[in-house]
């Protein structure tokens, strides 16, 4: 982003590349670093403070990611965007009250984004302007950025973490993405620049005829390097209501239709010390289940798990989802898969 407004408003002028280097260096690394006090305070802040209703914690989330950029872009004059992503990425780490509600709230406002860019993308478009030269261009471009820019790029990002070749591939096809390319090119529209028009055109057919080759070939390309997560389908979905006053925490089950959890007696489960299953949803029917109760898929449960244990019941559910009831027999300790 920087890089483009530095292109499209000019270049570097009579400051230098040193001066540019360093204020580049300023606002990223400063943004960050106030991105992070905004979230970890926040994150504090949420934890501790009861709101009236479920649906106000998404909107406190919303409102210190919007908070955390445009602080730091009017008060700190840093990068906004690198102080909102470290504020979003400590928020989406954290364990908050409706968790589950709120990144609902937020996927839910990120496809209304990227489509409204999408909208942007084609009313600035025009078809009529087109040219034959613009077509081969953007294969050009996608095939270099795909085939070469994004291998590289994913393989220098992987060093750290010794990736197996089959993820890297899969990662460095899928990154492609229409979103970014859109905003980019409407920088130096913007600005009035010569050529501005074209580029915005071989985007945009840049980005309409990557879609449609990218993305109906990553289920193929998933089961062809057997990338695909074979427990996905065991993992339950736990959301976390707060009870301050009794310092425990309600967890919301959702029993999926793959996951061992169908079959498990209450008394089976095994959670930890004062965790209690307090409801079981089935249906139209709602009741109190007993320890001889038999879990069905498609169940919901409210389990109220003191604030101490509440990960090791989190951990133990997951578990028990993943390899039935003598999930700890089979060394299965409820962790995330990698």
């Amino acid at each position: 982003m920087l890089l483009v407004t530095l292109v499209s408003t000019g270049g570097i002028g009579d400051e230098g590349v040193l001066h540019f280097a360093g204020l580049v260096v300023y606002e990223l690394v400063v943004g960050a670093l106030f991105g992070f006090l905004i979230g970890f305070a926040s994150v504090r802040v949420i934890r501790r403070v009861a709101l009236g209703s479920a649906g106000l914690y998404p909107l406190a989330v919303l409102s210190v990611a919007t908070v955390s950029y445009a602080a730091g872009t009017v008060l700190l004059h840093v990068s906004g965007f690198a102080a909102v992503y470290v504020t979003s990425l400590i928020l989406g780490r954290a364990e908050l009250p409706h968790r589950m509600a709120t990144r609902s709230f937020v996927d839910g406002l990120a496809w209304l984004a990227q489509i409204g860019l999408f909208v942007m993308l084609g009313l600035l478009a025009s078809p009529a302007r087109i040219r034959l030269n613009d077509v081969l261009l953007a294969l050009a471009i996608g095939i270099a950025v795909t085939v070469v820019g994004r291998f590289a790029a994913v393989w220098l990002s992987a060093l750290p973490f010794r990736l197996p070749w089959a993820e890297q591939t899969f990662i460095a096809w899928a990154g492609l993405r229409g979103a970014v390319p859109i905003v980019l090119a409407t920088i130096p529209l913007a600005e009035g620049l010569p050529q501005a028009g074209r580029l915005f055109d071989v985007v945009f057919v840049l980005v309409f005829l990557f879609t449609l080759l990218q993305g109906p070939s990553l289920p193929w390309l998933a089961r062809r390097l057997k990338v695909l997560d074979e427990n996905a389908a065991y993992e339950v979905d736990i959301d976390v209501a707060p009870l301050e006053s009794l310092g425990a925490d309600m967890l919301q089950v959702f029993v999926p239709s793959e996951s061992r959890l169908a079959g498990v007696e209450i008394g089976e489960l095994r959670l930890p010390p004062g965790v209690s299953v307090s409801l079981v949803i089935r249906g139209d029917r709602v009741f109190v289940p007993d320890r001889r109760t038999v879990l069905r898929a498609a169940d919901a449960m409210l389990v109220v798990a003191p604030s101490p244990v509440r990960e090791q019941t989190v951990r133990r559910l997951r578990a028990v989802s993943r390899a039935g009831r003598l999930a700890g027999w089979f060394g299965e300790r409820g962790r995330e898969q990698h």
